[in-house]
Formats: C-alpha cells, sequence, structure tokens
C-alpha cells in the first residue's frame, strides 16, 4: 500500500499516530514502515476491546482427567512400538519442527536462547545439544529427518549465521530449513499501538501456537508434502535432553490412530508447576498449574494416584492432515499484559520497569485442544525432561547440566 492508502487503513482503526514520524524518515525507512503497518492484524484491537470491557474472551470449559501410556507400558510395547517408528522414519513420513523465536533474556543472554553455551570443558550450546539428541534417530534409521527450525524478526538472522558458522552441528543442510515466525503488534493500556522507534512498530512473536501458519506462510508445508511427510513433531528450544523423534514414540504414535500425540512427565508433586495434560469438554486439552483448582490438584484415584498427574513437556507430534484442518478454523487468541519497551511522545525510548501495555498470543495447548484424539506418552523425567528457563535453581541451567551429565554427555 501507499501513504495514503496506509494512512487510511490506520485511521479506520484509530491508528495513525504510526506515521506521525513519516515524513522524517528516508526512503528506505518510509518503505519499510508502510510495510508493515500495512501488513501488521489490527482486527486484533476489537478483541481487546472486548477484553477492555471485561468480556471473557478467553474462558475455558470442563476439565477431566485423561491418562497416559505408562512408561512400564511402553517398555512391554517398545520392540513393536520402535518397529512401526523405523519404518515410518526411513520412509521419510515424520518430520521435525524446532520452535526457537525467542531469546535467552531470562538467562542474561541477549541472543537466541538456543545460542546459551553450557558447556564447561568445551563449547557446548543448547542447539547443538538438540542436533545431537536428533542425529541419534538419524543413525537408527539411516535417514535425515526434516528439520524445519522456527526464529522470530529479532532472531532471524543470527540464528541461521550461528548454525552456518557451525556447519548445521553436523546436521544435512539439505535437511535443514528456517522460517520467520509471524509477529503481533504490542498495544499499551491506551489502545494505541506502541512504537520501537520513528520507524518501526513494536512488535512481538505470536506465541507457540503460531507455529504451524507460519509454516504454511511461508511455503513449507509445500515442502513437507513434496517429501512424503505424514506427522511431525514440534518441540521447544529449552528443554537439552528431549529426544526428538525417537523411534519407540514416533511408533506410539502412529500405532495409536490418535491425531496428536503429547510427551508427558508424572508430576514431581501436586503442586509442581507444569500444565497438565487432560481433556476439556471431551477434547484433549492442558490446564495450566495457575488454573487447576485445589480439588483438581488433589484428586486421586481408589489406588491413591493423583487423576491430574500428566505434565507436558511441549513436545507433540501431530498429523499433518489434521493440522492442515485447523489451520482453517480461528485459534483462539490469548491477551498478556507485559513491560513493553517503547518510543514516547516525545521521542524517549523507554523500558518500563512495570506492565504497560497488551500482547497477542496463540498457544499451542489450544491446537491440542482442536483435536480430536491424543495419546499421552510417559516419558522417564531424568532421561528426557531439563529445560533451561532460569539461571539458577528449578528448571535451570544448573539443573540441566546435572542431567547432562547424567545421561553420559561431556560438558
Amino acid at each position: 500500500m501507499n501513504y495514503r492508502e496506509t494512512y487510511d487503513y490506520l485511521k479506520k482503526y484509530g491508528q495513525e499516530h504510526i506515521l506521525r514520524c513519516y515524513e522524517e524518515l528516508n526512503d528506505a525507512e518510509k518503505e519499510a514502515l508502510l510495510l508493515q503497518a500495512g501488513s501488521i492484524d489490527l482486527s486484533l484491537l476489537g478483541l481487546l476491546d472486548e477484553y477492555r470491557r471485561g468480556a471473557d474472551v478467553m474462558a475455558r470449559g470442563t476439565f477431566s482427567p485423561l491418562g497416559a501410556v505408562t512408561v512400564e507400558e511402553i517398555a512391554e510395547k517398545k520392540e513393536a512400538f520402535s518397529e512401526v517408528g523405523l519404518k515410518a522414519l526411513k520412509d521419510g513420513k515424520i518430520a521435525a519442527v524446532l520452535l526457537a523465536g525467542g531469546q535467552g533474556t531470562r538467562l542474561g543472554f541477549d541472543h537466541p536462547k538456543g545460542m546459551y553455551n553450557i558447556g564447561e570443558t568445551r563449547d557446548l550450546y543448547i542447539f547443538e545439544c538438540l542436533i545431537n539428541n536428533l542425529m541419534d534417530v538419524v543413525r537408527a534409521c539411516g535417514t535425515y529427518v526434516p528439520l524445519y527450525v522456527m526464529t522470530s524478526e529479532i532472531n532471524h538472522d543470527e540464528t541461521v549465521r550461528f548454525f552456518t558458522e557451525h556447519d548445521m552441528f553436523g546436521y544435512s543442510k539439505d535437511h535443514i530449513r528456517f522460517f520467520k515466525q509471524d509477529m503481533a503488534p504490542c498495544v499499551g493500556y491506551d489502545g494505541r499501538i506502541l512504537m520501537e522507534d520513528k520507524g518501526r512498530i513494536a512488535v512481538s512473536p505470536n506465541g507457540n501456537g503460531g507455529w504451524f501458519s507460519s509454516m504454511q506462510k511461508a511455503g513449507l508445508v509445500d515442502d513437507m508434502e513434496s517429501r512424503g511427510v505424514e506427522y511431525l513433531s514440534a518441540f521447544a528450544v529449552d528443554n537439552v535432553c528431549q529426544r526428538i523423534n525417537d523411534p519407540c514414540w514416533v511408533g506410539a504414535v502412529l500405532s495409536s490412530g490418535c491425531d496428536v500425540g503429547a510427551k508427558v512427565v508424572r508430576k514431581a508433586d501436586p503442586n509442581e508447576r507444569v500444565g497438565v495434560l487432560c481433556l476439556e469438554d471431551g477434547h484433549p486439552s492442558i490446564c495450566e498449574y495457575y488454573e487447576m483448582t485445589e480439588e483438581m490438584i488433589t484428586l486421586k484415584d481408589e489406588k491413591g494416584t493423583l487423576l491430574y498427574n500428566f505434565g507436558v513437556i511441549l513436545n507433540y507430534m501431530f498429523r499433518l492432515d489434521r493440522l492442515k484442518e485447523i489451520a482453517a478454523k480461528s485459534m483462539p487468541v490469548h491477551i498478556v499484559e507485559k513491560k513493553i519497551p517503547y518510543l514516547d511522545a516525545d521521542g524517549t525510548f523507554v523500558k518500563p520497569d512495570a506492565p504497560n501495555g497488551y500482547k497477542f498470543e496463540l498457544l499451542i495447548l489450544d491446537m491440542i485442544h482442536l483435536m480430536d484424539t491424543c495419546l499421552p506418552y510417559e516419558i522417564v523425567r531424568d532421561h528426557e525432561f531439563a529445560p533451561i528457563k532460569n539461571p539458577t535453581g528449578t528448571d535451570s541451567v544448573v539443573s540441566a547440566k546435572a542431567l547432562l551429565v547424567k545421561n553420559g554427555v561431556t560438558l
């Protein structure tokens, strides 16, 4: 759109202030601002209006427990599951998507989180740990698994450069594709979209549920279909011990016939701060730890086992055809209050100490809920659950290093 078309589009939503400093920009900056302003989804502002009026735009349904295929049951069927999984992997039916659009801010690291070095006697990066884990599968099945790495505007160039400089950590470059996550505008408490600088709107990645729509826009669903992919796993960047597309897991999901599989871990205690896989209005879903009532937290069966007992680790395997079906629907948009750096009316860049506005996010838990069936698959905590979210303490660099060493990794 040209300037007049962009101005009219913004004015319709009361956001023409975005072009307030337009004449102060050079030609390249003007073009970039018009392109950005014309591409943002301003319909989100209507949802924000409902939220600010007190509408419960993120209401949940009725929860009920959902069990899991336990570690013991998996061990009994490991040979059969692995045979099914290996065949599917060898046939190229399984792909993987690494969700790596964020920064390592909470670690005091102003770079892509996957670049964080956890080595002690050598360099060992989070990205490298994940590739090493996936290479175990490559060696087992004799072929590379197509790997799609989701970045964001914030970290795309640095992530691609880092992988390139490290020769893809030994992975085949022909089987890795990078794509950017879609972005959503950041809005102040007054309902006005915030500016990052005079020629750029403040935006943020649109949540971990935006990965598949971002892949579609990047043309990568066509790429997967041309390769014969039928299932794809989606996993978070921060769990350095997770097994990605291991044959037993793949075989269990395929054998179940479910729309999606979810790796889960038995809760360490009833109040562990993990989202729990369950049913919501009869469909698979995730109840976040802060949504759970005291009754849900303590509910037990006749054997004394907690019924809401399996926490998700953000490692899922979806049927591609079902993902395409739900992509045609509108996913719920979650509104979250955040501290958002911005350029004020006087041209001063402000880094707030408290929340000052809203971000819009899609969540992967809603993708699970849009599926009809789900296979919860229990993993061994000390073997596959080492998330790095904090510098020290629980789910930290320190705890992850300890588990890597326990699993035979040299730091």
